[in-house]
């Protein structure tokens, strides 16, 4: 009989295309996802997917379960936001604001989704370039915060979503487009194009260059992605970003993404949220699809509970 666990476990499979990835996803050792595979195979009597295939390659048996997870799961999720509805979790407000500046990609289909399922939730959103939202958060005026620079808050917990790395993108015809990756005094030598926001919020100066005791040569603001981009490849500067915010540009071959430090500089987004309303069911619900969104629309990012050198 195949189990829910099962259907779990496939879908992880085919979305990150990896083993190890699948099983950090999932929650499970690797020797566990392996051993629940088998387990599988064994009672349906026939592989799955080709092993050492990459990427990795399902079986027709392995295509008809997931198409089964594909119809069975979100029937499932509605079942029991239904069930949380009549338990009396449905009436609520989300008010949130946005640090990551360019976490609109997955953000806006995420809360598109979340709408459809909550409509009774009150949904609102701010950016947050001219304020300080974790402390807003702390005092009850926003409901969530998205981070990737948590503040020891008390009242807060930080819920982590996904890990990222940040890429330096520089001009096709800029030096550093030859290289695997810039250290600290090379990235010190450029203009720096960076979001209008303080320093210290920013991964590129408090993950990298400030402990080095270092500065760019110059700065330069943009309040959009684009308008990096489009200052980046006209050789104005270089910028540091998510990979999944510059991975459009760099496929259709505007600019190049070199990696900052030999073994990358990664980093953890977090939902920050009141401790008080952390196990609100549409809260949990929220949170659920961010992450669901995010490893189906992003390219790059981890599971935030893998270890990855920083």
């Amino acid at each position: 009989m195949i189990e829910i666990r099962h259907l779990k476990t496939l879908m992880a499979l085919k979305e990150t295309g990896s083993l190890v990835e699948a099983a950090d996803r999932i929650h499970l050792t690797q020797s566990a996802l392996s051993h629940q595979i088998k387990d599988l195979e064994e009672r349906l009597g026939c592989t799955l997917f080709i092993r050492k295939s990459k990427p990795l390659q399902f079986t027709s048996a392995g295509m008809r379960v997931l198409q089964l997870a594909d119809e069975v799961m979100p029937l499932l999720r509605s079942a029991q936001r239904d069930i949380d509805r009549l338990a009396g979790g449905e009436v609520g407000r989300l008010h949130m604001a946005i640090e990551c500046h360019s976490c609109f990609q997955w953000l806006m289909p995420t809360i598109d989704s979340f709408r459809n399922n909550w409509p009774e939730v009150e949904m609102d959103f701010a950016s947050g370039f001219n304020f300080a939202p974790l402390p807003a958060l702390a005092r009850g005026e926003l409901d969530l915060v998205i981070t990737s620079d948590p503040q020891p808050l008390s009242s807060v917990e930080y819920v982590p979503l996904f890990r990222y790395e940040e890429l330096l993108a520089v001009a096709k015809q800029h030096p550093f487009a030859k290289k695997n990756f810039v250290t600290e005094q090379e990235l010190a030598k450029e203009t720096l194009i960076i979001y209008p926001v303080e320093r210290d919020r920013l991964d590129v100066f408090s993950k990298f260059l400030t402990p080095a005791g270092l500065e760019p040569s110059d700065t330069r603001s943009a309040e959009l992605t684009i308008m990096m981009m489009q200052l980046v490849a006209s050789g104005r500067g270089v910028c540091a970003l998510p990979n999944w915010a510059v991975a459009e540009y760099l496929e259709r071959g505007y600019v190049k993404g070199i990696r900052l430090g030999e073994k990358g500089l990664w980093s953890t987004l977090f939902a920050a949220i009141r401790k008080d309303t952390l196990d609100s069911a549409y809260m949990k619900d929220f949170l659920r699809t961010a992450q669901d969104v995010s490893f189906r629309t992003l390219s790059g990012i981890q599971p935030a509970d893998r270890r990855t050198d920083e």
